[in-house]
């Protein structure tokens, strides 16, 4: 059984950080593409960052070099650091798997960025 699990996520002010993990079981993450997503209320769900199985990395355009994206295999973990946080970083932050055709989803960690 496949199991993504995010964890990390919390309350932070304007302008602080935080580090998502995305713990994989049943998976080696290194050899899945690996993707953070985020949903706001009332938002469609939009890619965050993603790394390819040759660490090839790539950012949301409201990125803008506050966040990156890197996978540890040895602990089958792929992380999101995000500093610089803004109230419009709010959301559900999903991580997923991607090794056509299979894709895996997880259930989210909630960042509120609020003072």
């Amino acid at each position: 059984q496949v199991q993504l699990v995010e964890s990390g996520g919390g309350l932070v002010q304007p302008g602080g950080s935080l580090s998502l993990s995305c713990a994989a079981s049943g998976i080696a993450v290194s050899r899945y593409s690996m993707e953070w997503y985020r949903q706001a209320p009332g938002n469609q769900r939009e890619l965050v960052a993603f790394i390819t199985t040759s660490d090839t990395t790539n950012y949301g355009t409201f990125v803008k070099g506050r966040f990156t994206i890197w996978r540890d295999n040895n602990k089958n973990t792929v992380y999101l650091r995000m500093n610089s946080l803004k109230p419009e970083d709010t959301a559900v932050y999903f991580c997923k798997a991607i090794a056509w055709p299979r894709t895996y989803w997880g259930q989210g960690t909630q960042v509120t960025v609020s003072s």
